[in-house]
């Protein structure tokens, strides 16, 4: 496509017209002229080739098919949209060393749980008190989980992405072999998303991995479990905190969070434990009973029958015991990662300390 363009425009440009005086040499010079434009324009297309030419891959062919035989999409619109996508090698680069399996809990930790975000929280914690107290009435999530989580995906709403999210879904979709048939159900789901919400793809931005808004939804989150907690019949978590605050705890709650009752708790290894059922699945599979039979007791005072995973972290201090019960696996429903959940769950409790300090003056 870009090669006949090219070829359409060089062909324009070296035409050369008749004058009046007859004075060839001057037309010879501004052929030159014009040939050199045209070779600096080719480049320039090229260029623009191999970063945006999805319009051509067969994977995106077929999602386009797709799309308009069971969608009802425009094939034109669909066409005009994927021709404007553009190949990220940045994407790749950051999807191939996520921080959650490149560094460990001391370096992560250091990332998410620090003053700055802290303070911020509070901030956030009173700007959006109201809606934060009727978030908890309604669906049993602490203020401060909630608060958490779009602390550590966005820092409140400061930074949602820079990547358009066709870039980054389409990129990932057609150009990451691993996960394609993830990324290229997102992609579907993310163009039936704009549908619907009425908004343009081209324009709406989000992650690296296509995630958008407060809460860092990917679409297929986004249509399933984003709510309207502000009543204006329009669900917008892309810049309204409201809708961000309910859709978070929308989703913890679907995903199982249990209301009032504990997260994880910190664990006195007994001498000879047994280190097989360290780190061995983000699911609770045991008891607290079962674990302390293989010497991991809590710190805490746990129900024995209450399901826990035991987890053994690199800290600051060098190894840190912990369970992690079923609340602690609803946050990695958010992120598959325990050093993700166990940045919400200690930056929730630093934001409650914080919060109740700063209500007590």
């Amino acid at each position: 496509m870009f090669y006949r363009a090219v070829g359409r425009r060089v062909a324009d440009l070296l035409t050369i017209k008749g004058t009046a005086d007859g004075r060839v040499e001057a037309g010879l010079l501004a052929c030159k002229r014009r040939f050199a434009q045209a070779v600096l324009l080719s480049g320039f297309l090229l260029q623009g080739a191999a970063q945006a030419d999805y319009i051509d891959s067969p994977q995106a062919q077929a999602l386009i098919n797709e799309l308009v035989s069971e969608e009802g999409f425009s094939r034109s619109d669909l066409e005009g949209w994927f021709a404007q996508v553009e190949k990220k090698q940045s994407i790749l680069d950051a999807i191939a060393r996520p921080a959650e399996k490149t560094k460990t809990w001391k370096e992560y930790r250091k990332i998410f749980v620090t003053p700055s975000r802290i303070a911020k929280g509070v901030d956030f914690w009173r700007n959006h008190r109201q809606t934060l107290e009727r978030m908890e009435a309604e669906f049993g999530v602490p203020a401060q989980v909630v608060v958490a989580i779009i602390g550590v995906e966005t820092r409140y709403g400061r930074n949602t992405g820079g990547y358009r999210v066709m870039d980054a879904l389409s990129t990932l979709a057609f150009d990451y072999p691993r996960r394609s048939p993830f990324f290229t159900k997102e992609l579907k789901q993310f163009l039936l998303l704009a549908r619907e919400q009425g908004q343009e793809p081209m324009t709406l931005k989000g992650s690296y991995a296509g995630a958008m808004g407060y809460g860092q939804f990917m679409p297929s989150s986004y249509r399933a479990y984003a709510v309207d907690f502000d009543g204006d019949e329009l669900i917008d978590i892309w810049e309204n905190p409201v809708d961000a605050i309910g859709s978070v705890a929308n989703y913890f709650v679907r995903h199982g969070w249990k209301t009032n009752t504990p997260v994880a708790s910190r664990v006195r290894p007994a001498k000879g434990y047994d280190e097989k059922q360290l780190n061995v699945s983000l699911k609770p599979q045991h008891t607290v009973s079962e674990l302390k039979q293989k010497g991991f007791t809590p710190l805490a005072d746990y129900h024995g029958e209450s399901m826990a995973t035991a987890m053994k972290l690199q800290g600051e201090h060098g190894a840190e015991f912990w369970l992690g019960l079923n609340n602690f696996y609803t946050i990695t429903r958010y992120n598959h990662s325990r050093l993700y959940a166990m940045a919400v769950y200690q930056l929730s409790d630093e934001l409650l300390q914080a919060f109740e300090h700063h209500e007590a003056q």
